[in-house]
């Protein structure tokens, strides 16, 4: 629906981002390595479903544009690029349930625990300016409450860890510094 939206309407770019960002999240997430350990308790499932699907509920009609194309566009490509970082820094151990595939403390995980999330904001953000309605106001304030139900859930399983305790400890914010 949304690549054929964007076919139709090419200067609306917003909307080729938020394919492009969602195939890269859906693709890499069948390569990735099979999990030690792995959280599906209901709430974890319905979190990591509702979070990574989210744009299934996206109103992609026009809606009031709080900013140009182009200021949308920069941060959707922002978020794209730190989110690839963030995937590349794992490697395979990336996936959308909440799992542990061991401790990754390099690239993009030394600045934030969840820097992938980071990535996902800032390039919600960018979509949700340029195509700013009551709808996707809501999508996205309910996304984000999912991605915060994701992170505290992963955050549980993989505080068993050692090296993840370690970890939190060296890396204090979990996606925004110095805020969250």
């Amino acid at each position: 629906m949304c690549w054929s939206k964007y076919w139709h309407e090419p200067a609306r770019i917003t909307l080729l981002m938020i394919v492009i960002a969602e195939c890269l999240t859906v693709g890499l997430s069948l390569f990735s390595r099979v999990p030690r350990q792995r959280d599906w308790n209901p709430l974890a499932f319905l979190c990591s479903m509702g979070a990574t699907y989210y744009f299934l509920a996206i109103r992609l009609a026009p809606g009031v544009q709080l900013v140009p194309e182009t200021v949308g566009v920069i941060l959707q490509l922002a978020g794209i690029f730190w989110q690839l970082f963030a995937k590349t820094s794992l490697r395979r151990s990336f996936g959308i349930l909440p799992a542990n595939r061991g401790v990754v403390s390099r690239g993009a995980y030394r600045f934030v625990r969840h820097p992938m999330y980071l990535g996902y904001l800032v390039m919600d953000v960018g979509f949700l300016l340029v195509n700013f309605g009551v709808q996707n106001l809501i999508v996205y304030a309910v996304q984000f409450a999912l991605q915060a139900g994701r992170i505290f859930r992963e955050e549980r399983l993989l505080s068993t860890d050692d090296d993840y305790v370690a970890y939190k400890d060296k890396v204090r914010f979990r996606v925004i510094p110095g805020l969250f």
